[in-house]
């Protein structure tokens, strides 16, 4: 997926998308050269020296929730602006002069104790030209270690397609690395390293379930793909968004109002203590650049996706097999249905979980207002015994609490009585 296709709402943020690339900069170089070249000699003009520039863009719309990747462009070496180098963090932390208040101590020994740890991500991808051929292209986003075995976790639109990803530690430490596992529905992925630069230790886990908004965080990546380990400070802003994402839902994000850029993707979010409670994965930005609010995916969704990641190499997703319409008091009074929620089952898969169940697809199909529906299935109340009133909490109950091979319960209406159904969920087809 591509930032600079970011829909009218959220955006991933690392470099890869959302910022032009190396090699699409490089052929647009080459046909706007060989068109110039052209025009020249058909007017006979004479040339005298010509200065071209231009600058980096974040290419979304107003409003877009874009991905945090950040752009490697080909700017000539003379014109790219020169980032300071990141700082060479030991595994000894610096002692800290005593004129800093405690707050300043703190999150400075957070961030000497964490940094080494946030790397940036590298991905090298081939695209093909109409004109050129290969080109190959680079992108950028930001990660952290896992654990003692080399495993480093990111998003997975930060690798989504690459032929092959290297990662950044501190002190210019760059070490090939492989893609063990990816899940593109919670967007994350995990990496693996065969050398750890020594000192160099694992993030500890918080928990995420117990957050509070205006609580203290701290963000580190590697914005813009330029600028190595930076640290921003915030809040929590918000809690238990669902940000749709350019096919994939963020469920439970962290809303925050650290600076997160393009190239924070995969990056760390902590609390005061120095814990991972998120993975800076979107903004909202009407520029592409941080707007002070940012999203993360939650650490119990880490916790949850990693270790399927590293063990199999993909998260095995729970799946119920069937699509309709949420129920509203006005569809149901339209309807002539006698319950004012719920959900209307329209279609089933074949072969699905739910289909095997028996549950019953549309029957008829009507016209309501401008909409054309199909009408006539069951109507799911509850799940579980609790009252269910769209998809989305569908999807999201299933996803959050059950795993393939769980049964559930749902009371369903047909035929204008109430009854009850068990479906045996299944592991979601990955194709």
């Amino acid at each position: 997926m591509d930032e600079s296709q970011c829909g009218a709402t959220i955006c991933i943020t690392n470099t890869v998308e959302g910022n032009y690339q190396r090699g699409h900069i490089m052929q647009k170089l080459k046909l706007w050269g060989f068109l110039f070249l052209i025009s020249i000699i058909l007017a006979g003009c004479s040339l005298g020296p010509v200065v071209i520039s231009w600058q980096e863009k974040a290419i979304t719309s107003q409003g877009a929730i874009t991905a945090t990747a950040a752009p490697t462009l080909a700017t000539p070496t003379s014109l790219a602006p020169k980032p300071t180098p990141a700082a060479s963090h030991s595994a000894s932390p610096t002692p800290l002069p005593s004129r800093l208040s405690p707050e300043e101590a703190r999150i400075i020994t957070i961030y000497q104790r964490v940094s080494p740890a946030v790397v940036n991500v590298t991905s090298h991808i081939i695209q093909e030209s109409f004109f050129f051929g290969p080109i190959p292209a680079e992108g950028s986003g930001s990660g952290f270690l896992f654990d003692n075995q080399g495993h480093i976790v990111t998003n997975n639109h930060v690798v989504a397609n690459a032929q092959s990803v290297e990662v950044s530690f501190s002190n210019n430490i760059i070490e090939p690395a492989k893609v063990v596992g990816v899940d593109p529905e919670s967007d994350l992925a995990v990496l693996k390293v065969e050398k750890i630069p020594p000192g160099v230790q694992p993030i500890p886990l918080g928990d995420s379930r117990h957050l509070l908004v205006g609580q203290t965080v701290l963000a580190i990546g590697n914005p813009f793909g330029r600028f190595g380990r930076t640290l921003t400070t915030g809040v929590i802003s918000s809690l238990n968004r669902t940000i749709e994402v350019e096919g994939h839902r963020l469920r439970q994000a962290i809303q925050t109002d650290a600076a997160i850029n393009r190239g924070n993707s995969g990056g760390p979010l902590l609390d005061s203590s120095g814990r991972l409670v998120g993975v800076d994965s979107a903004i909202f930005s009407p520029s592409g650049t941080s707007a002070g609010i940012g999203f993360a995916i939650p650490v119990q969704t880490v916790g949850r996706v990693v270790p399927k990641l590293i063990a199999q190499g993909y998260y095995p997703h729970p799946w119920f097999g069937a699509i309709g319409y949420d129920l509203t008091p006005s569809l149901a009074q339209t309807l002539h249905l006698p319950v004012d929620h719920g959900l209307l089952v329209a279609q089933l898969y074949h072969g699905s979980p739910a289909d095997k169940a028996g549950l019953r697809g549309a029957q008829k199909e009507v016209i309501v207002g401008n909409h054309r529906l199909l009408i006539g299935g069951d109507v799911i109340l509850a799940i579980d015994g609790q009252t269910i009133d769209s998809w989305t909490a569908l999807e999201d109950y299933l996803e959050l609490h059950k795993k393939p091979g769980d049964t559930i319960t749902l009371t369903i209406l047909r035929n204008g009585k109430k009854r009850t159904i068990k479906v045996s969920l299944e592991e979601k087809p990955r194709t």
